[in-house]
């Protein structure tokens, strides 16, 4: 289940294009709060900080100093190579309040199906659910040690804690194993496909000019 980050964020006075880029160089990035109807906030919080939170796949946070605030991380922006976060939305939110999210795809073991000749496709890499604010899992972990040739695992097979509901349709394939030559003829049929990004990461075109 999702864990609650402590991160501690201060009040930022200024804002826009310039005194951003002043921010981010002294090691801190400029984030918002937002949420239950009271006015926006700005923020400046560590940029390690919230990095190693975000590498952790964490979502709710417990904001002190500026703010004292159960939050959730509602969007990231990140920089052109998508390593760094450059600036972060946060929603305020109660343990109980329903959301949506999308959680990671993880696959765990080695398919059998591999020494008949087969390959794995990994179709799904994140999924979007529903559930309270402290339910939502910190990924889907796909154990394929028994996913055989021509044999595919769906969002049905999935164990789901209770309270949590996947959105996508239950008969979507998350994983298969299909031969080498089949995964060829489906590659030429539907062309390259660029990797699907990391959760939750968003590559900044350019750097936000704030209000």
């Amino acid at each position: 289940m999702e864990q609650t980050e402590a991160l501690n964020v201060e009040a930022r006075q200024e804002r826009g294009k310039h005194k951003n880029r002043r921010l981010r160089s002294s090691g801190r990035i400029p984030a918002t709060l937002y949420g239950h109807g009271k006015p926006p906030v700005s923020l400046a919080v560590s940029s390690d900080a919230v990095d190693a939170i975000v590498r952790r796949g964490a979502r709710m946070v417990k904001l002190t100093g500026a703010v004292t605030e159960s939050a959730f991380i509602r969007e990231c922006q990140w920089d052109t190579w998508g390593t760094r976060v450059m600036h972060v939305d946060f929603t305020r939110i109660s343990a109980h309040e329903k959301v949506k999210v999308e959680v990671s795809v993880e696959l765990r073991g080695e398919s059998p199906g591999l020494k008949a000749g087969g390959t794995v496709q990994h179709l799904v890499h994140e999924l979007e659910v529903e559930c309270e604010a402290m339910s939502i899992p910190e990924k889907f972990s796909v154990n394929i040690n028994h996913l055989e040739l021509d044999q595919s695992i769906t969002v049905a097979d999935l164990e789901l804690s209770d309270g949590v509901a996947v959105l996508a349709p239950p008969e979507t394939v998350i994983v298969q194993c299909i031969l080498v030559a089949e995964a060829a003829e489906e590659a030429v049929a539907e062309g390259a496909e660029a990797e699907p990004e990391l959760i939750g990461r968003k590559k900044a075109e350019e750097e936000e000019a704030e209000s």
